[in-house]
């Protein structure tokens, strides 16, 4: 005799003993009911967490210091780089949705980290490559009059940009699956691991920045010490590790099961198609009995109600046709609620962006020498983000979550579009230490009469722009770490990479404005002979305005953020 589980295997009576201790809607590597006891928790997180700690040194290793090279070796323009960088972080930010796509709907998140790593060590070795084979360096441009005129050989540029290209279709794959497949591992209807997922997110991203704090100190130094070759190809040799740790956790990794047949696109998707054939109707009632049990919220009967009309069966259906249910109208409607958070969250990270940019020249002209014969790398500042993040992070995990929990009575402590404002505010904070340090940076430029001498140092310490850093590695564990988590809850079930995507996007989307913002601004600010904002003669450029602006911009996204927050409901099946 057999006996049916939730996920549709059939097991035999001799392990129907085992059948409390399932993981519902989960299987293990041989397609067998997921156990509790052997299955999933940390013990299958923490391989999961190690591939992503490879991922993010070799994505942060490439990207904290990709503004270099294209100003160094390829000679480009400052404002030329800084729209290439956002143009491929933009890029990189977008293909998770493509990405989780094809992991939810077919390959499923397993599957897809595989095939991406292994995307990423192909792109990885091509950049390492491009650098390796072609004798170009730096000083070619510094014996340059001006970096528009440096030549490098035409295919070492088509080399570096293909496979640049490469590893941001990898991490297209990789980042919106291995996150999920991480939060996978824990069962929510457990109460233990519940609280444990709570904290997965909190400590994945502790563990990533670790990783990303390595890149920023030792990476940027070999690139620019050593050599862009070993710099790019190091990444590469990490990323062979990261997927062979990566199998070694097979057995343990628990494999969630679709709890409907059809596609979740598809499902969705119908509910807007049936809605739109039945504009003309009247909305559907849901009964009173119904919303008395808990199966929809009042209040999202009443939000988006067109959406209700899918309960309607349109005029000449086949009999064969199937009404959309409840669930799957909540499904489509929750997809609609994440907009207007995602929307507001954009101006975030146009401000993200200008970490690896703009934040890096400015330090590039600032006295960086830590003793006589050795100076920081401008980009490795960036780790004072890390560091904040890493000790802000147990901080909150720890001591704020549990002391907010017990005035607020919730589980996190404070919501998670509260955590995602505070982060915000942060980032605005930022942005004002920016403009602040950068007026002080070029009153000491003409003070010392070096306006017209643009590689000349400003005696002015790198350590002024630790602020900026610091109110940035705030911002980041509570806004990009709220924004993890609430995308991955509060996207339907079947499509929690797709969320995670979403999240992603933000970023990509904030790349490609902050790269549009900074072309606009090129194109005006450098009307009729006037210097640009972003001159090539930073001495001469005005970043600080810039920064006032972004300020002002996180200042009423702020608002309207609060706005769409407070009108929010959450998945029903979320406690906060």
């Amino acid at each position: 005799m057999t006996t049916s589980t939730a996920a549709g295997i059939h097991v035999s009576d001799a392990e129907a003993p085992l059948l409390n201790d399932d993981v519902d809607g989960s299987v293990d590597y041989k397609g067998h009911p997921a156990i509790h006891s052997k299955s999933g928790g940390w013990k299958s997180a923490a391989f999961i967490i190690g591939v992503e700690v490879a991922e993010r040194f070799a994505y942060y290793g490439i990207s904290s210091n990709l503004i270099s090279f294209l100003t160094g070796p390829l000679g480009q323009s400052t404002a030329k780089a800084a729209e290439n960088v956002n143009l491929w972080s933009g890029m990189a930010s977008l293909l998770p949705l493509l990405g989780a796509f094809i992991a939810d709907s077919f390959l499923g998140r397993y599957r897809m980290i595989i095939v991406a790593s292994g995307l990423y060590i192909l792109g990885l070795g091509l950049l390492s490559a491009s650098a390796f084979f072609f004798p170009f360096k730096d000083s070619d441009c510094q014996k340059a009059s001006n970096n528009t005129a440096c030549s490098p050989p035409q295919l070492q540029v088509i080399l570096f940009f293909f496979s640049l290209y490469v590893v941001a279709l990898a991490q297209g794959g990789h980042k919106p699956c291995v996150q999920a497949f991480g939060a996978d591992q824990f069962d929510e209807l457990d109460p233990r691991e519940c609280k444990a997922k709570s904290s997965f997110f909190n400590w994945w991203y502790f563990s990533f920045c670790a990783g990303v704090l390595v890149a920023l100190t030792i990476l940027n130094y070999i690139q620019d010490n050593l050599g862009w070759g070993l710099g790019f190809g190091i990444p590469c040799i990490v990323m062979c590790l990261a997927l062979i740790i990566f199998f070694l956790g097979t057995r343990t990794y628990r494999f969630r099961t679709l709890s409907d047949d059809r596609n979740p696109f598809i499902r969705i998707g119908q509910v807007f198609v049936r809605a739109v054939r039945n504009w003309h109707t009247k909305p559907a009632a849901i009964s009173t009995e119904e919303e008395a049990q808990g199966v929809l919220p009042h209040e999202s009967i009443q939000q988006f109600k067109f959406l209700n009309k899918a309960l309607v069966m349109p005029d000449g259906s086949k009999k064969d046709d199937r009404v959309c249910s409840i669930d799957d109208i909540e499904e489509a409607k929750a997809v609609l609620r994440l907009f207007p958070i995602w929307a507001t969250s954009l101006v975030y990270a146009i401000v993200f962006s200008q970490m690896s940019t703009l934040f890096t020249k400015q330090g590039v002209t600032m006295d960086r020498k830590i003793t006589s014969s050795l100076q920081i790398p401008a980009a490795s500042l960036q780790s004072f983000i890390t560091i904040a993040i890493l000790i802000v992070l147990p901080i909150y995990d720890r001591i704020l979550v549990p002391v907010a929990g017990a005035i607020t009575r919730k589980p996190s402590g404070i919501s998670l579009l509260q955590r995602i404002g505070i982060g915000i505010f942060f980032a605005m904070l930022s942005m004002v230490a920016a403009a602040i340090v950068e007026i002080k940076r070029l009153e000491t430029a003409i003070e010392h009469g070096l306006i017209d001498t643009p590689k000349a140092t400003v005696p002015m310490s790198v350590w002024w722009l630790i602020p900026q850093y610091l109110f940035f590695g705030v911002a980041d564990v509570f806004t990009m770490v709220g924004l993890q988590e609430f995308f991955y809850h509060q996207a339907p079930g079947e499509l929690k990479s797709v969320g995670l995507a979403l999240y992603l996007s933000i970023f990509g989307i904030g790349s490609f404005l902050s790269g549009f913002l900074i072309s606009v601004i090129e194109k005006i600010t450098s009307r009729n002979g006037q210097t640009s904002w972003f001159a090539d003669n930073l001495n001469r450029a005005h970043f600080d305005y810039f920064y006032w602006l972004l300020a002002g911009l996180t200042a009423a996204s702020l608002s309207v953020f609060i706005y769409f927050s407070r009108s929010y409901i959450y998945n029903r099946k979320l406690v906060i």
